[in-house]
């Protein structure tokens, strides 16, 4: 193991003492009368090549794992029985050159993690009795104040309780535009502020931060497998014993053994085990530099043959900060009046639904004064709360406990839909006491983005709402949806998500990971619209956390991307195996000119792979964020 580990370390001096002394010995052959001298240098050279070769192909074989190494070692060995030691020169010094270049180029695939974790902030200014003190990053607690002055990094996850000014999010989000924030406002780690002065309450710091997890799904998904890659695996588990078996075989024929261990330097199939993973860990860095994270290979292949995609309406095609319109009051005594509407405020505080938000600002707004209830409400998934007393949600909900609306109220109702708004009734045990009607404005860029997916090919475009159907269409009608399902319980929505797969579709669910984490885990491609919410990022395959729709645009691209560079790649690969053993059966190729191919294939598909790379020029904008700090 002592040795592994330092012929590893030492690997690039092997390749530079093989390379001089392979110089050498075929300048002498081919320029001098040296022969002798000439040989002396080319067997040297072969055996400080082949020595690193041969020991990892030892180690492997420990395993029970017959390696590429072990190929060209039996190659290296035949080169010298037949005497051809500037071949076995050629052939190692090509192995580690090509081995030195695969090590650097795939460093530069893996580049998105660097980028990331150079911006992981590692000190802090903490606010305490005493004054400003500067503390490490590992040393904050829950609670902390932090400062955070122009141009520092955010070092925690937080709530500003002082302060505003604008922070550039381009390494959560991977929207470099400055986003204004102040006070009750939610910061991340590895924010950059750009201008004005922040006091942070420390939530959540190092690993548990928003950023800590995406450094982390992103280095797990970079080595999470492919379909493509686990075939490639199982294949050549196969593929490079057989390729030892037919050298053998060509040999007991032919009895000629450069013919033989030629074949054994061609059939390596180092271009075809290097494209997939390339392509799989380029393409995922790719999608992280553009805020997009993507849980795995496997999650890039089922997006990429997506043809339906089913939508979240609130929070998901529309902001998600949904205001009260309209109130229509049904209750004629006043002390009654005031006594609901301080309960209504009581039990929506208990909740974290957006249209419980809603109407709690509201009534906050209106000056509606606090009480204590004396029991938690209940939750009707998909329905609203019970208390003994009240209920407050749709009309499903009353009419399951017995509430039957009269003509008069049913109008009321149906009035409120017609405008398209969301409806909440607050009623007791016979009446309907209040009707408030909710509106929820369009996300700017959710039509433009949606009529990009048609014209991707995506034309199954479907919102699933628990919403009313009337207020459903009136959002519906302003976008390119092919369909419209409305008042959908959770169980509902994962209904119809399991008969689209029954009829062969492969469905994307888009929603905001968290109380649509039943469709998000059933769907083939769960995709969470969310600024960092820990659910979103655990329960969806794939999280965009700038939460709009153009980011869902790019993540379908780039998984498309992704998945035809990774086809690309095997299709280099085999080719080029294909055409040198083409060429050794018509004597145009030997060893050295054959592994000078193989070793050239393998830098095409990594090349190939890196082209992912420059979909995204977020890379660039988050360093040039960064060198506007420290400069500051």
């Amino acid at each position: 193991m002592k040795l592994q580990r330092f012929v590893t370390k030492h690997n690039h001096q092997f390749l530079l003492l093989n390379g001089i002394l392979m110089v050498l010995g075929l300048s002498f052959n081919f320029w001098t009368d040296q022969r002798t001298i000439a040989v002396i240098l080319l067997i040297a050279a072969s055996i400080i090549g082949v020595f690193p070769i041969a020991l990892h192909a030892f180690s492997a074989l420990r395993y029970k794992t017959i390696s590429i190494e072990l190929l060209v070692t039996i190659a290296v060995i035949g080169a010298f029985v037949v005497g051809e030691f500037h071949e076995s020169a050629i052939v190692t010094f090509l192995f580690l050159f090509g081995g030195y270049l695969e090590k650097k180029t795939l460093a530069k695939t893996r580049a998105s993690i660097k980028t990331l974790t150079e911006l992981a902030p590692t000190t802090a200014t903490v606010k305490t009795a005493q004054g400003e003190k500067q503390v490490a990053v590992d040393d904050l607690a829950v609670a902390d104040q932090v400062l955070v002055k122009p141009g520092d990094q955010i070092p925690v996850d937080g709530v500003i309780i002082q302060g505003q000014g604008y922070v550039n999010e381009a390494a959560i989000t991977g929207e470099s535009k400055p986003v204004f924030k102040a006070t009750t406002t939610q910061v991340y780690s590895g924010s950059l502020l750009d201008s004005g002065m922040l006091t942070v309450r420390t939530e959540k710091v190092g690993d548990e931060t928003t950023f800590g997890k995406i450094i982390e799904l992103v280095e797990e998904a970079q080595d999470a497998k492919s379909p493509a890659e686990k075939f490639i695996d199982r294949f050549a588990k196969f593929y490079t014993p057989a390729v030892l078996v037919i050298a053998l075989v060509v040999y007991l024929i032919t009895r000629d053994l450069n013919t033989a261990i030629t074949l054994l330097v061609l059939g390596c199939p180092g271009a075809l085990v290097i494209g997939a993973p390339v392509s799989n860990v380029a393409g995922i860095g790719s999608s992280a530099k553009a805020g997009i994270l993507v849980k795995g290979g496997e999650v890039t292949t089922a997006l990429a043959h997506v043809d339906t995609v089913l939508f979240d309406k609130t929070g998901t095609l529309t902001v998600g900060k949904p205001e009260v319109v309209t109130t229509i009051n049904l209750i004629d005594d006043a002390e009654k009046l005031k006594q609901t509407t301080a309960q209504l405020l009581a039990i929506e505080k208990t909740s974290k639904h957006p249209l419980a938000q809603a109407i709690v600002t509201d009534l906050m707004h209106k000056k509606i004064p606090n009480i204590s209830l004396k029991d938690s409400p209940e939750t009707v998934k998909g329905q609203g709360l019970v208390t003994d007393t009240l209920f407050v949600g749709n009309q499903r909900l009353l009419a399951d406990h017995g509430i039957q609306l009269d003509a008069k109220e049913k109008l009321t109702v149906q009035q409120i839909q017609q405008q398209g708004l969301s409806t909440v009734l607050v009623a007791d045990k016979q009446h309907l006491l209040l009707a408030l009607g909710i509106g929820d404005a369009l996300k700017p860029d959710t039509a433009a983005a949606l009529s990009k997916l048609k014209a991707m090919g995506l034309n199954r475009l479907i919102m699933l709402t628990g919403d009313n159907a009337a207020s459903a269409q009136a959002i519906g009608q302003q976008l390119p949806l092919s369909g419209i399902q409305a008042e959908l319980l959770p169980e509902d929505k994962l209904a119809y998500i399991k008969a689209q797969q029954a009829e062969g579709h492969q469905v994307a669910f888009v929603g905001d990971g968290i109380n649509d984490s039943p469709a998000l885990a059933a769907a083939n491609v769960g995709i969470a619209m969310g600024a960092g919410a820990d659910a979103a990022i655990e329960t969806a395959d794939v999280t965009l956390m700038n939460a709009n729709f153009m980011a869902l645009v790019v993540a379908i691209q780039k998984s498309r991307q992704t998945h035809a560079n990774t086809v690309q790649n095997i299709v280099i690969a085999i080719g080029t195996v294909a055409a040198l053993l083409i060429g050794l059966l018509l004597g145009k190729i030997d060893m050295a000119s054959g592994m000078f191919v193989h070793e050239a294939s393998i830098l095409v598909v990594i090349f190939n792979a890196m082209r992912l790379l420059r979909h995204s020029n977020l890379a660039k904008r988050i360093q040039t964020a960064k060198k506007i700090a420290v400069q500051r």
